[in-house]
């Protein structure tokens, strides 16, 4: 039997820092991030932390959570834990977004792409772009064979950059988006030429809203909450 994708939620928290954090001396706020990093590695099985400024203004940077969402009571659990967390933290740290939902087996393929994502891997490539999706009304009306056709061009595509790996989370019915598309990649560059192909594909016009994309650079997580702690004045 083809290997299927493991059921996960994922979930995208974006934080930026209050006044009271940067009012505080260099080394307060290392302890400060030393003891969130501490208290997130129980909330999930697996994260990271991303900067997310100066390429975006929403925050300062997103936590990517990861837990097994096999039975029912994981997003309860995982939601509990982080609430938690953020309440002792609320001073230093204001949650500014999220962007979440869960994998599943994708209806247009038969097994797992070589392609896929891979959220509790451990070793991450250097970028990260994340955007909410929404299909039309329209696509839902059409036949399940348009709809494959369709895909089929898209598999093609991505199978043209084989460099570039793809999570596709489902968000139907527990946010305002359908999905959370979340690519990663060693190339900024050769993702926007990926990005401008897709354009001209006829599922395009079947896209109802694509945005606000965010896009992050990888480091380990001290590495990057020490970029909000060196001293005033400390390039390096």
């Amino acid at each position: 039997m083809p290997e299927q994708t493991r059921r996960s939620l994922n979930h995208f928290g974006f934080v930026a820092f209050t006044d009271a954090f940067f009012a505080l001396d260099s080394s307060d706020r290392r302890d400060i991030a030393d003891r969130l990093l501490t208290d997130w590695r129980h909330v999930g099985e697996h994260f990271e932390v991303y900067p997310l400024a100066p390429g975006a203004h929403l925050a300062d940077f997103l936590i990517w959570s990861v837990v097994t969402a096999e039975n029912t009571s994981a997003a309860h659990q995982f939601f509990t834990r982080a609430a938690n967390v953020q309440a002792a933290h609320r001073r230093w740290l204001k949650p500014t977004g999220a962007l979440w939902g869960f994998t599943k087996p994708s209806q247009y393929t038969k097994s797992r792409s070589t392609q896929e994502l891979d959220p509790f891997a451990g070793e991450r490539k250097p970028y990260l772009v994340i955007y909410p999706f929404t299909k039309t009304a329209e696509w839902y009306r059409l036949s399940r064979e348009a709809r494959q056709g369709m895909m089929n061009e898209h598999i093609r595509l991505g199978k043209e950059f084989p460099e570039i790996s793809q999570l596709l989370l489902y968000s139907f019915g527990v946010q305002d988006q359908e999905f959370v598309v979340v690519y990663e990649m060693e190339d900024l560059s050769q993702f926007s030429d990926l990005v401008y192909a897709l354009r001209d594909t006829e599922a395009r016009r079947y896209t109802k809203s694509d945005a606000p994309l965010y896009t992050a650079i990888h480091h380990p997580p001290e590495q990057t909450l020490d970029l909000w702690c060196a001293p005033a004045g400390d390039n390096s």
